[in-house]
């Protein structure tokens, strides 16, 4: 092999070759991919010299023709201009940073979320965007309160339209409960509670949320009770003890309906 400045030759396991590229930064080994010959690993680490030697290149300069991942660019660039080097590909800017996807796809969040996206890479899978730990997926918007079954403009929205916007003073959590929707008129705000067993059936209004969501496990256990199979997921309301919870639980008065439904025993 030709001798190239940052780059390793390496054998998998079925004996075939592959050709790794590495640079220094801080100190550190820091990989810059694995490539299937030693001339384009070796432009990739030419790319990183001219990225962090020679101050080259901006974020709009990278294109297909470069050998280094778009990922990679990124990391590049964010420690050159800044002087913190990240293994995700974050780019900070003074009270946000983008997390990138490619040169046209980036999700903006604010500096506090910094150190948990330093530390986690995000995944993309249909518009839906998670990380994995330990072995679990969790949807970023988790870290909002907004649940798994949440549907965007009924339960949250993007203040400015932007759905790659996860800034926290754009993203509006309306309906943080299940089954629960805020209606809002020109005179008051009520919130509605649905429960679906063939289609939603409404068990009633109420004048706050809590209200609601506590209206929607006690429309579960009424109909457990009447014999219904069906498993519900039940709120969890954090800001009620056991016994603020269960004295509110007797009071809420849920529709009629729910406490006379017959299921199909079929």
């Amino acid at each position: 092999m030709e001798n190239y400045k940052g780059v390793t030759q390496s054998q998998k396991k079925d004996g075939s070759i592959y050709y790794r590229s590495s640079i220094t930064i801080q100190s550190k080994h820091v990989s810059l991919g694995s490539f299937s010959d030693a001339k384009t690993a070796a432009q990739a680490y030419n790319e990183a010299c001219a990225i962090l030697r020679e101050n080259k290149y901006t974020l709009e300069d990278y294109s297909s023709h470069f050998a280094l991942d778009f990922s990679k660019f990124v990391i590049l660039m964010n420690y050159r201009n800044t002087g913190i080097y990240f293994k995700t590909p974050i780019y900070l800017q003074t009270r946000f940073f983008y997390y990138f996807f490619s040169p046209k796809k980036y999700l903006i969040f604010d500096r506090e979320d910094l150190f948990f996206y330093a530390n986690h890479k995000i995944q993309t899978r249909g518009g839906y965007f998670f990380i994995c730990n330990y072995g679990s997926q969790y949807s970023i918007l988790s870290r909002y309160g907004i649940k798994s079954y949440a549907k965007k403009g009924i339960d949250y929205i993007f203040m400015n339209q932007n759905d790659y916007d996860f800034r926290y003073e754009n993203l509006r959590v309306i309906n943080e409960y299940m089954g629960v929707t805020e209606i809002t008129t020109d005179t008051k705000t009520e919130y509605e509670c649905k429960i679906h067993i063939k289609g939603n059936t409404l068990v009633g209004r109420y004048p706050d949320k809590i209200s609601a969501a506590i209206a929607y496990n006690k429309a579960i256990d009424t109909l457990h009770n009447r014999g219904v199979r069906k498993q519900y997921i039940k709120n969890y309301i954090s800001s009620l003890s056991a016994e603020q919870y269960m004295e509110r639980y007797q009071d809420i008065l849920i529709s009629s309906k729910l406490e006379k439904y017959e299921p199909d025993r079929k």
